[in-house]
Protein backbone atom coordinates (compact mmCIF):
# COMPACT_ATOMS: atom_id res chain seq x y z
CA UNK A 1 0.00 0.00 0.00
CA UNK A 2 1.13 3.44 -0.22
CA UNK A 3 2.80 5.53 2.22
CA UNK A 4 0.67 7.86 4.73
CA UNK A 5 1.00 10.05 6.91
CA UNK A 6 0.94 7.50 9.69
CA UNK A 7 4.18 6.00 8.23
CA UNK A 8 5.75 8.88 7.42
CA UNK A 9 8.77 9.56 9.52
CA UNK A 10 8.83 12.63 11.47
CA UNK A 11 5.20 14.05 10.18
CA UNK A 12 3.94 11.64 12.24
CA UNK A 13 5.20 11.75 15.44
CA UNK A 14 4.62 15.25 15.67
CA UNK A 15 0.93 14.97 14.57
CA UNK A 16 0.46 11.89 17.39
CA UNK A 17 1.30 14.41 20.01
CA UNK A 18 -0.92 17.30 18.44
CA UNK A 19 -3.48 14.78 17.87
CA UNK A 20 -3.47 13.28 21.87
CA UNK A 21 -3.38 17.49 22.68
CA UNK A 22 -6.12 18.34 20.77
CA UNK A 23 -8.60 15.50 21.69
CA UNK A 24 -7.27 16.37 25.97
CA UNK A 25 -7.80 19.40 25.04
CA UNK A 26 -11.32 19.93 23.44
CA UNK A 27 -12.74 16.72 25.83
CA UNK A 28 -12.58 13.61 24.21
CA UNK A 29 -11.64 10.21 25.74
CA UNK A 30 -10.09 8.08 23.49
CA UNK A 31 -10.93 3.92 24.76
CA UNK A 32 -9.75 0.96 24.04
CA UNK A 33 -6.23 -0.70 22.03
CA UNK A 34 -5.70 -2.81 18.85
CA UNK A 35 -5.44 -6.43 20.20
CA UNK A 36 -1.96 -7.86 17.99
CA UNK A 37 -4.61 -10.57 16.48
CA UNK A 38 -5.88 -7.96 13.97
CA UNK A 39 -2.88 -5.82 13.19
CA UNK A 40 -4.46 -6.94 9.57
CA UNK A 41 -8.26 -6.18 10.31
CA UNK A 42 -11.48 -4.51 8.92
CA UNK A 43 -12.69 -1.41 11.00
CA UNK A 44 -16.25 -0.51 10.93
CA UNK A 45 -16.20 3.43 10.85
CA UNK A 46 -19.80 4.43 12.97
CA UNK A 47 -22.07 6.14 13.06
CA UNK A 48 -20.60 8.47 9.53
CA UNK A 49 -22.73 11.04 9.40
CA UNK A 50 -20.36 14.40 9.13
CA UNK A 51 -17.26 15.44 7.04
CA UNK A 52 -15.58 15.96 11.11
CA UNK A 53 -15.27 12.32 11.45
CA UNK A 54 -12.35 12.22 8.88
CA UNK A 55 -10.33 14.95 11.21
CA UNK A 56 -11.49 13.33 14.54
CA UNK A 57 -10.97 9.64 12.87
CA UNK A 58 -7.29 10.58 11.64
CA UNK A 59 -6.35 11.94 15.37
CA UNK A 60 -8.04 8.85 17.70
CA UNK A 61 -6.03 6.94 14.69
CA UNK A 62 -3.04 8.92 15.59
CA UNK A 63 -3.43 8.14 19.27
CA UNK A 64 -4.18 4.58 19.53
CA UNK A 65 -1.01 4.11 17.17
CA UNK A 66 -2.98 2.84 13.92
CA UNK A 67 -1.84 2.26 10.01
CA UNK A 68 -5.27 2.69 8.54
CA UNK A 69 -6.71 3.18 5.36
CA UNK A 70 -10.05 4.21 4.69
CA UNK A 71 -12.13 3.91 1.21
CA UNK A 72 -13.43 7.73 -0.31
CA UNK A 73 -16.06 8.34 -3.13
CA UNK A 74 -13.42 9.25 -5.87
CA UNK A 75 -14.33 12.22 -6.99
CA UNK A 76 -12.85 13.31 -3.42
CA UNK A 77 -9.46 12.37 -5.05
CA UNK A 78 -9.97 14.79 -8.25
CA UNK A 79 -7.05 17.33 -8.33
CA UNK A 80 -5.59 19.22 -6.78
CA UNK A 81 -6.61 17.18 -3.58
CA UNK A 82 -5.78 13.76 -4.92
CA UNK A 83 -2.08 13.64 -3.15
CA UNK A 84 -3.57 14.76 -0.23
CA UNK A 85 -6.02 12.29 0.44
CA UNK A 86 -4.06 9.39 -0.68
CA UNK A 87 -1.57 10.84 1.90
CA UNK A 88 -4.07 10.59 4.42
CA UNK A 89 -4.40 6.95 4.03
CA UNK A 90 -7.59 7.52 1.27
CA UNK A 91 -8.45 4.75 -1.97
CA UNK A 92 -10.71 6.26 -3.98
CA UNK A 93 -13.72 3.39 -4.37
CA UNK A 94 -16.09 4.29 -7.71
CA UNK A 95 -19.54 3.12 -6.96
CA UNK A 96 -20.31 2.50 -10.26
CA UNK A 97 -17.44 0.44 -10.93
CA UNK A 98 -16.67 -1.48 -7.40
CA UNK A 99 -17.94 -4.81 -8.70
CA UNK A 100 -14.10 -6.10 -7.61
CA UNK A 101 -13.74 -4.13 -5.05
CA UNK A 102 -14.05 -6.76 -1.85
CA UNK A 103 -11.62 -9.08 -3.50
CA UNK A 104 -8.90 -6.26 -4.62
CA UNK A 105 -9.20 -4.77 -0.78
CA UNK A 106 -8.90 -8.31 0.28
CA UNK A 107 -5.77 -9.03 -1.54
CA UNK A 108 -4.45 -5.71 0.01
CA UNK A 109 -4.98 -6.50 3.12
CA UNK A 110 -3.32 -10.11 3.08
CA UNK A 111 -0.29 -8.95 0.85
CA UNK A 112 0.68 -5.82 2.95
CA UNK A 113 4.25 -6.29 4.94
CA UNK A 114 2.95 -4.99 7.91
CA UNK A 115 0.13 -3.99 10.01
CA UNK A 116 -3.11 -2.25 7.99
CA UNK A 117 -6.20 -1.54 9.21
CA UNK A 118 -8.93 -0.62 6.38
CA UNK A 119 -11.55 1.80 7.54
CA UNK A 120 -15.25 0.82 6.25
CA UNK A 121 -17.70 3.15 6.85
CA UNK A 122 -21.22 0.57 7.07
CA UNK A 123 -23.53 3.39 5.73
CA UNK A 124 -21.31 4.04 2.62
CA UNK A 125 -22.71 7.67 2.77
CA UNK A 126 -23.07 10.22 4.92
CA UNK A 127 -26.46 10.56 4.28
CA UNK A 128 -29.23 9.40 6.28
CA UNK A 129 -29.84 5.71 5.34
CA UNK A 130 -31.46 2.64 7.18
CA UNK A 131 -29.58 0.09 5.64
CA UNK A 132 -25.75 -1.00 5.99
CA UNK A 133 -23.70 -1.76 2.92
CA UNK A 134 -21.80 -5.39 3.83
CA UNK A 135 -18.84 -4.41 1.68
CA UNK A 136 -16.66 -4.43 5.34
CA UNK A 137 -17.94 -7.84 6.46
CA UNK A 138 -17.57 -9.45 3.36
CA UNK A 139 -13.87 -7.70 2.95
CA UNK A 140 -13.61 -9.41 6.14
CA UNK A 141 -14.46 -12.69 5.69
CA UNK A 142 -12.54 -12.86 2.26
CA UNK A 143 -9.17 -11.84 3.88
CA UNK A 144 -9.55 -13.94 7.09
CA UNK A 145 -9.89 -10.94 9.10
CA UNK A 146 -11.26 -9.67 11.74
CA UNK A 147 -13.86 -7.07 12.00
CA UNK A 148 -13.01 -3.84 14.54
CA UNK A 149 -15.31 -2.32 15.63
CA UNK A 150 -15.01 1.49 16.01
CA UNK A 151 -17.15 4.28 17.17
CA UNK A 152 -17.06 7.40 17.77
CA UNK A 153 -20.24 9.36 19.85
CA UNK A 154 -20.32 12.99 19.65
CA UNK A 155 -22.75 13.00 22.13
CA UNK A 156 -20.29 11.59 24.86
CA UNK A 157 -17.14 12.56 23.41
CA UNK A 158 -15.42 9.38 23.50
CA UNK A 159 -14.15 7.42 20.38
CA UNK A 160 -12.25 4.21 20.25
CA UNK A 161 -12.19 0.57 19.44
CA UNK A 162 -15.01 -2.09 20.80
CA UNK A 163 -14.83 -5.70 20.75
CA UNK A 164 -13.62 -7.50 17.40
CA UNK A 165 -15.83 -9.27 15.80
CA UNK A 166 -15.16 -12.97 13.78
CA UNK A 167 -17.69 -13.13 10.83
CA UNK A 168 -19.82 -16.43 11.03
CA UNK A 169 -20.87 -16.71 7.48
CA UNK A 170 -24.72 -15.81 8.85
CA UNK A 171 -24.46 -12.72 7.34
CA UNK A 172 -27.95 -11.71 8.74
CA UNK A 173 -27.34 -12.98 12.16
CA UNK A 174 -24.18 -10.97 12.31
CA UNK A 175 -24.89 -7.68 11.01
CA UNK A 176 -27.94 -7.74 13.87
CA UNK A 177 -25.49 -8.11 16.37
CA UNK A 178 -22.82 -5.43 14.87
CA UNK A 179 -25.69 -3.44 14.56
CA UNK A 180 -27.24 -3.70 18.34
CA UNK A 181 -23.69 -2.71 19.36
CA UNK A 182 -23.83 0.38 17.58
CA UNK A 183 -27.23 1.75 18.44
CA UNK A 184 -26.37 3.89 21.51
CA UNK A 185 -23.98 5.80 19.41
CA UNK A 186 -24.04 9.14 18.17
CA UNK A 187 -22.91 11.22 15.26
CA UNK A 188 -22.34 14.58 14.91
CA UNK A 189 -25.72 14.57 12.76
CA UNK A 190 -27.46 12.10 14.73
CA UNK A 191 -30.62 12.27 12.47
CA UNK A 192 -28.50 10.56 10.09
CA UNK A 193 -27.59 6.99 11.41
CA UNK A 194 -29.76 4.58 12.59
CA UNK A 195 -27.23 1.79 14.47
CA UNK A 196 -30.44 -0.54 15.16
CA UNK A 197 -32.25 -0.43 11.59
CA UNK A 198 -32.51 -3.25 9.38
Amino acid sequence: MHRTIFTTPVVNSLLRSFSVAFLKLTGWKVEGSLPPQAAKSVFIAAPHTSNWDLPYTLMVAFALRLNPYWMGKHTLFKAPFGPLMRWLGGIAVNREQANNLVAASALAIREADGPLQLIVPPEGTRSKTRFWKTGFYHIARTAEVPIVMAYMDYTAKRSGLGPLFEPTGDVEADMNAIKAFYAPFKGKNAGQFEGGGS
